[in-house]
This record gives structure tokens, sequence and C-alpha cells, in this order.
């Protein structure tokens, strides 16, 4: 069975897609921005304050769906710039702890809305 997950903790689609799905024993978390849900726009920040928003943006949407971040198998990582590799690693190790995700991180030319990061997640139930 297929569910769409919504929160009004986490920014809203900023395109035709859900927040995240959920399904199988899954939940699909949408690539999230350093959105402010409560202005939607990107917050100011260097590269780790925008990835500690992104972050907190997947928690609130894990959250929502009954799922935390310790429930997290696997997370792709898009970088404006790998230059910034080590600050963002840096916050998310200290999210994930000792016992982080699979993982990818790439570098973007261009982001939407001048993002520094974006990081999609997948959960298992």
């Amino acid at each position: 069975m297929r569910k769409v997950v919504f929160t009004e903790d986490a920014p809203n689609a900023i395109a035709p897609y859900s927040q995240a799905v959920k399904g199988g024993g899954f939940i699909f978390v949408s690539g999230q921005l350093a959105i402010d849900p409560a202005t939607e726009r990107i917050i100011e920040g260097n590269i780790g304050q925008q990835t500690e928003r992104v972050l907190q943006n997947i928690a609130r949407i894990l959250e929502a769906a009954g799922f935390g971040m310790s429930k997290v198998v696997r997370c792709g990582v898009f970088l404006k710039s790998m230059n910034d590799f080590d600050a963002m690693n840096e916050v998310y190790g200290k999210i994930f702890g000792p016992h982080p995700p699979a993982g990818t991180t790439v570098e973007l030319a261009c982001l939407p809305k001048e993002s520094l990061v974006a990081i999609d997640a997948i959960a298992l139930e």
C-alpha cells in the first residue's frame, strides 16, 4: 500500500512531488533543501547551518510518518561544491552518530533556490 506523507512542520514541495511516500515497510523522503518551513525560504548560512536545516526537515517528515532518524538506511547528498564535503559531514555525522546510513554524495553545479545542499532519505520500519 502506498501512502503520501505530509506535515506542515516541514517545507512544502517546490515542484509536483510529495514530501515523502510510505510503502512496503519503507518511507522515501524527497530531496530536502535548507528551507525554513515558517518562511518557505532558504535559510541564510554556511554549509553546516544549511545541512542542519535540511536534516531537521527530514526528521520532521519522518516523525509525521511515525519514523525517526535512527530508521534511515540510506541518504543521497547533493552538494553545490565538493569543497563543502568535510563541513557537511561534520554536521551529518553528529546527527546520525556512530551508525550512519549508507549513502552517496555528489556535486551538482546548480541546486534549486541556490541551496548549498540537498539530501534525500530512505528509512525502514
